[in-house]
């Protein structure tokens, strides 16, 4: 079900846009990212994997995940990830892992790449922000959300929206040119889980039972309902149309606006 809220929401998405379900039978997925080679990742935490769904075709990209959560590529193609287990990970092209972050973290749970090279990520049960510099070090950027879930950059790359869901709204950062961030403020009044931005700047927050979708002044402009409460979404190929998690199954529904652009 699509609503609006707003007129100008039908700039973004058609009336009569179709939710499709692309795969089924899962047990709890997560952090959704579309490789540029043309296929769809995404995680199943239970059952400890990573899935792979390529023209159709459904297969296991990686097997004893460390409770993998948030996914995302880096301007090398190399994929970055969320273990829940208590660590940040890269996946080199060899198919080795590298451990990019893990002192002190309990559950890293979503992370963005930025275009300058900075990853920023959450660590829930921390309550906290991290950034990894380019150089590798591991910073605490802010701790100002009582449960910091999904994060994403705004269309330029100068704001991150972080997703705080036990404090039930969304926080919104200026970023210093040191990749640091600015004091935070409140941008949207709902929490949730993943969350997105497209290229007019508006900000898609995976809260509840649906999308919630806002233009970048935090005006409320409609949703998208899945049969199935969403976890996060992510942009499709090209950047274009999304792909929810939401539960057992992940779907699809097309779009008129393309993605913010990070890796």
């Amino acid at each position: 079900m699509i609503e609006a809220k707003s007129e100008s929401f039908w700039k973004f998405i058609d009336r009569d846009a179709k939710i499709d379900r692309t795969a089924t039978g899962f047990k709890f997925t997560e952090g959704p990212v579309f490789s540029r080679r043309g296929y769809l990742l995404f995680s199943d935490i239970p059952n400890q994997r990573i899935h792979k769904w390529e023209r159709g075709q459904l297969a296991v990209f990686r097997e004893n995940s460390n409770r993998a959560n948030g996914l995302t590529f880096d301007h090398q193609g190399r994929l970055l990830t969320c273990e829940g287990g208590g660590r940040v990970t890269r996946t080199e092209k060899n198919g080795s892992i590298t451990v990019l972050a893990s002192e002190g973290l309990q559950g890293p749970n979503d992370l963005v790449y930025a275009i300058d090279g900075h990853i920023y990520f959450t660590d829930l049960p921390k309550s906290r922000v991290y950034q990894i510099t380019r150089k590798g070090d591991v910073k605490v950027v802010a701790d100002d959300c009582q449960g910091p879930n999904g994060v994403a950059l705004s269309p330029n790359q100068q704001k991150l929206y972080v997703a705080d869901g036990r404090g039930k709204k969304t926080r919104i950062y200026d970023i210093a040119p040191d990749g640091s961030l600015r004091p935070g403020r409140d941008f949207a009044p709902i929490g949730g889980d993943g969350l997105k931005t497209d290229e007019a700047g508006n900000v898609w927050i995976a809260s509840g039972g649906a999308l919630e979708v806002f233009s970048a002044q935090g005006e409320p402009l409609g949703s998208v309902k899945p049969p199935e409460a969403p976890s996060n979404l992510c942009w499709g190929a090209g950047f274009r149309g999304l792909y929810i998690t939401a539960r057992t199954s992940v779907y699809h529904v097309e779009t008129r606006v393309n993605g913010t652009r990070t890796y």
